[in-house]
């Protein structure tokens, strides 16, 4: 059994789900993960309404899941592993909406939750400037996108990458490093190829990419 940190913001969500309590938990993973998960899928996505439906399809998901989630990694990247899923499902147009084992809407606090995400988080990101380095992004296809985002703005590790990334709800260890070391070389690529997407639209100077 792993030991669990009574400080770990995971802690109260585990001893709230250990309680029978689903809706603090749930309403708790997308107080804590829900704005910074939503920001990412309207980087991926750049467009509004398709990461508002993601976002939708995903806290449908956390909720009709997270009974299978086992403890095996952060909330967080269980989260991002599940919001994944719903944006290539929506850019695949398979499935816009997960088939629910719990209405969302049985729990009307739940509810209120994501929308207070949607609504707060949309409203900053209305605000926000677009930087240079977000427009050279916009050029790379949605799963680099999703690596270099999560990777270089969300600091996750590359253990946490690879399940992200990998579409089974159990990895074992070796495909875990497997996956691990393939998302490292991708995104050695990435790197290369955003240099250069740079330094075509002279926003970065070739003595800069070499530092």
């Amino acid at each position: 059994m792993t030991s669990r940190a009574s400080n770990s913001p995971d802690e109260a969500i585990r001893r709230a789900w250990e309680a029978g309590n689903a809706d603090a938990a749930i309403t708790a993973v997308l107080e804590q993960h829900g704005p910074e998960i939503l920001g990412w899928l309207v980087g991926i996505l750049r467009d509004v309404d398709d990461a508002n439906d993601v976002f939708s399809t995903f806290a449908e998901r956390l909720w009709s899941t997270f009974a299978g989630f086992g403890w095996r990694c952060s909330v967080r990247t269980w989260a991002y592993a599940i919001a994944r899923r719903a944006a290539v499902d929506h850019q695949r147009n398979e499935a816009r909406r997960a088939r629910r084992i719990v209405p969302l809407s049985a729990s009307s606090e739940v509810t209120k939750v994501a929308e207070r995400v949607r609504t707060t988080t949309l409203a900053h990101l209305k605000t926000a400037n677009r930087q240079a380095i977000s427009q050279l992004r916009d050029q790379l296809p949605p799963q680099d996108r999703m690596l270099l985002v999560l990777r270089v703005d969300r600091g996750l590790p590359w253990s946490d990458l690879a399940r992200v990334f990998l579409d089974q709800p159990d990895p074992t260890a070796a495909e875990l490093k497997r996956e691990a070391a393939r998302l490292r070389q991708r995104f050695h690529l990435i790197k290369e190829k955003l240099l250069k997407i740079g330094r075509d639209a002279g926003l970065v100077k070739e003595t800069e990419s070499e530092t």
